[in-house]
């Protein structure tokens, strides 16, 4: 899965209306950001205001989308930064289950 690929993913799961309600940012660092917008229910690459701003590493992303690396874990091991409101990354759940 490339950042495109999961933009699109993204885009589909919020499109239409879902029960995630805030903006999330994810920093990839130099692959890219994604911005999910759950008020407007749209996906895309911008640099925009979010509520939270999920910094992690590219490949450790993809480990904790696929279920291979504890999202927790990975916040205790400083391998995953939150940034602004902790509440709004504690309701991604049901959302990234739709991103794997």
């Amino acid at each position: 899965m490339d950042l495109a690929e999961l933009t699109s993913k993204a885009a589909a799961a919020v499109a239409g209306g879902s029960d995630f309600k805030k903006k999330v940012k994810f920093d990839f660092g130099s692959v890219g950001k994604l911005l999910i917008d759950g008020v407007a229910g749209k996906a895309d690459n911008s640099d925009g205001d979010a509520d939270a701003t999920i910094s992690v590493d590219w490949d450790d992303f993809k480990k904790i989308s696929e279920g291979a690396l504890d999202p927790t874990m990975a916040f205790m091991q400083g391998k995953l930064k939150v940034a602004g409101d902790m509440s709004v990354a504690m309701q991604l759940q049901n959302l990234m289950k739709k991103l794997a």
